[in-house]
């Protein structure tokens, strides 16, 4: 698209015009079209497909969101059938989104590979899935009032991964977590709905569904930090704010900054680490502001996941540090244990 009005000049289709956009307009331009569309209540064409092949594909989607995002799944569990086929739908679709540029045909994907799958999102909102997994999702887009902004914005975060394996400030890096995941903050949001009283901003909770993709993914890029640049060579991590610490790149890419001989983690990584978690744990408070104005059935389940998902960043404390050779993740029944708090939480309304 040509720059120039603001509905045209927040997402562009070259992978470098991308990189050089602003971030915030984007995620600001994105935010106002979901507001408006779900008071719209406007819904895309439902699929011309049996009812028996939707049910298998939305099975499918609940297989593979199980498979591969259990603490998200678990929040799933919680909600009503009508909402768990709405948002395994939407991760299915994430998913293989992001396969595309992680996946093991990676290094085969170009710029024309991404508009492909654009042209195939496209259709999708028009009524017209490619396969039985697309029409899970336009089945749910024609239920809820999903706008379509924040899957496009998702598809030029995989246009940033063709290009940008480095990210100078946190600028650069927000823009990238508002693509990947912020965009599922607000493609979720018309899912859950508001509390039936509510009769507040809607902007707020949807700012608030941005926060906590944000913080998710800030607590993503810090679990992972050693598996994406020995897989990836990405590093996501702000590098000016590594050269606060004292810490060169270079000493991430050859891992001179854990020593799987003592297991000793250099003192200025856990300092720095102790910054970044400082930020993360900020940007989930920010998420909690919305989650009670959320629909009564939608406020356990997101509370469960924002809780367990925080906790990761304990475990990475309970590492010491290291997220060069160990994963931090959250003991199944540690989760389980979390879930009776969650519920606590989720009681009482927010409704303005």
């Amino acid at each position: 698209m040509e720059s120039g009005s603001p509905s045209t000049s927040t997402y562009q289709r070259r992978p470098e015009d991308v990189v050089a956009s602003n971030g915030r307009e984007v995620e600001q331009f994105a935010l106002e079209a979901c507001v408006a569309r779900q008071k719209s209540g406007i819904l895309v064409p439902p699929p011309r497909v049996p009812p028996a092949m939707l049910d298998a594909a939305y099975e499918r989607c609940d297989e593979v969101t199980g498979e591969y995002a259990k603490t998200f799944y678990l929040g799933t569990k919680l909600m009503t059938p009508e909402k768990q086929r709405a948002i395994w739908a939407i991760y299915v679709w994430c998913r293989r989104t992001d396969e595309l540029v992680d996946g093991p045909n990676a290094s085969h994907i170009t710029p024309e590979a991404l508009d492909q799958w654009e042209n195939r999102l496209e259709a999708i909102f028009e009524g017209r899935p490619a396969d039985i997994i697309d029409a899970a999702l336009c089945d749910t887009l024609s239920r809820f009032p999903v706008d379509i902004q924040p899957f496009r914005d998702m598809v030029d975060g995989m246009r940033m991964d063709l290009v940008k394996p480095r990210y100078r400030t946190f600028d650069e890096l927000y823009e990238y977590c508002y693509r990947v995941a912020g965009t599922v903050g607000l493609m979720s949001m018309p899912i859950m709905g508001c509390d039936e009283n509510f009769e507040g901003d809607l902007t707020k909770v949807y700012k608030a569904a941005l926060s906590l993709g944000l913080a998710n993914q800030l607590t993503n890029i810090l679990r992972d930090v050693g598996e994406d640049v020995q897989t990836r060579n990405r590093i996501y991590i702000p590098l000016d704010e590594l050269a606060e610490f004292g810490i060169d790149e270079s000493e991430i890419v050859r891992g001179g900054l854990y020593s799987p001989v003592t297991g000793k983690v250099d003192d200025r990584w856990k300092a720095f680490m102790k910054f970044q978690i400082a930020r993360a744990r900020e940007v989930f408070a920010e998420a909690e502001a919305g989650v009670n104005c959320l629909h009564a059935d939608a406020r356990w389940p997101v509370w469960s996941a924002l809780d367990v998902y925080r906790n990761i960043l304990d475990a990475i404390e309970e590492n010491g540090y290291d997220n060069f050779s160990q994963r931090a993740y959250v003991p199944k029944m540690k989760k389980l244990m979390m879930l009776p708090t969650a519920w606590q939480k989720a009681q009482k309304a927010d409704t303005m």
